[in-house]
Formats: structure tokens, C-alpha cells, sequence
């Protein structure tokens, strides 16, 4: 009888290979992942309670994916991924810099509810103690927020060069701050019990960042 090491192994031989099917199939089970991280929690689901969601048994489970983690990082990656596209699409596109940070702020907040919880568990991953197994995905969700703080760095920059905010410190310490801020709300705000929505949190937010910036 195959074990989970085994077909591990036999997976990954397969993904080598690049088979439309498989890959189709393993797109499969990530997205029933993403559904049952979404309803249950990272934490609470389990790789039965994946493969139930797509009605096949545990056991077929590892023909596409070697452990929950890694069901985990794939989901989170591309939202992540599709995260530092947006802020860097919106630091480029038109609008004023204080437009582009509401905007900003906004599109983080509905990221965190239409991802939510398992984007809210990435925020609290210290990715340079991560185990050896999980350094290239480590360095590489790295990078990824790289490029989404320097997106958020630009908007900030253009603001102070243009006038619009008051000069108070450096953009990237003021960068940091509206990211902090937001990502901050994975310790109280729940989408499904919460009594204020995301955008309501959003507005608020970008209040207090945008008026503040400008008043200086």
C-alpha cells in the first residue's frame, strides 16, 4: 500500500512532467482548499475534510499535494501575488496620491474578507524562521511583499513630492504605518460576526491616514 511519502513522490514526478490534467486537477483541489480554509479555518481543516469537499477519498488527496501547509501556500500565494499587482496597478494608474490611498486601503481590506481567514494566518508568519523545506517559498512571498510595500512607498513618495501630504518623516516609514495599520485588524475584525463592514473599516481608515497625511 502506497504511503503518503510514496505518493508525495509519485506527485511530484507527475508536476515534473506538466500534464494539463493533473494541473487542472491540483487547481482543483486548491480552490476546494481555499473554500474550506474560508469556511472552517486553517487550523480546524484538515486534508479528509479537503478531499470531502471534492467527494474523492483522503488518499487520492496526495496524488496532488503533499501536505495541508502546502495546500496553504498555494492558496495564499496567489492572493498575495494578485495583492502586489493591484497596489502596483493602482500606484501607476491615475488619480490623485490621495485618491490612490483610499483606494489602496480599500482593496486591502476587501482582499482580507474575500481571503479570509487563511490571509489573515500569512500575516502573522514570520518568514525568515520558516524550516528549511519552506525557505524558497519563504524568499519568494518575500519578494512578493517587496514589491507590494514599494507600491505603497510610491503612492506615499508622490503625495509629499506633489504637496498633497505633509512631509513627516520618511515614505517609507509612513508606508509601513498605513500597511500596519490595516493589516492590525486580523486581531479583532471576524467578516462573518463583525458588526462593521469592511468598507465601513476601509473609509475610516483611510480618513484618519489621508486627513492626517494632509493636515500634517
Amino acid at each position: 500500500m502506497s504511503t503518503p511519502s510514496s505518493l508525495g513522490r509519485g506527485r511530484a514526478a507527475r508536476r515534473g512532467a506538466g500534464k494539463p490534467a493533473f494541473a487542472e486537477r491540483r487547481a482543483d483541489v486548491v480552490a476546494a482548499a481555499a473554500a474550506v480554509f474560508a469556511r472552517s479555518g486553517y487550523a480546524r481543516t484538515t486534508l479528509a475534510d479537503v478531499a470531502a469537499e471534492l467527494g474523492i477519498d483522503r488518499a487520492s488527496i496526495y496524488h496532488y499535494v503533499g501536505s495541508k501547509q502546502e495546500l496553504f501556500e498555494d492558496v495564499v500565494g496567489g492572493t498575495v501575488a494578485r495583492n502586489a499587482e493591484r497596489a502596483e496597478a493602482i500606484a501607476a494608474g491615475p488619480g490623485t496620491p490621495a485618491q490612490k490611498l483610499r483606494d489602496l486601503v480599500a482593496e486591502m481590506m476587501s482582499s482580507y474578507v474575500d481571503s479570509y481567514p487563511f490571509l489573515y494566518v500569512y500575516l502573522q508568519e514570520d518568514l525568515r524562521t520558516v524550516p528549511p523545506e519552506r525557505a524558497d517559498w519563504a524568499q519568494h512571498m518575500r519578494a512578493v511583499n517587496k514589491r507590494y510595500e514599494n507600491a505603497v512607498v510610491a503612492i506615499v513618495a508622490a503625495g509629499m513630492a506633489d504637496g498633497t501630504f505633509v512631509a513627516r518623516g520618511e515614505p517609507y516609514m509612513v508606508a509601513a504605518g498605513v500597511i500596519g495599520m490595516v493589516s492590525w485588524t486580523y486581531r479583532w475584525f471576524d467578516p462573518t460576526t463583525s458588526p462593521r463592514s469592511a468598507g465601513d473599516i476601509a473609509r475610516t481608515y483611510a480618513d484618519v491616514l489621508v486627513l492626517g497625511l494632509q493636515q500634517g
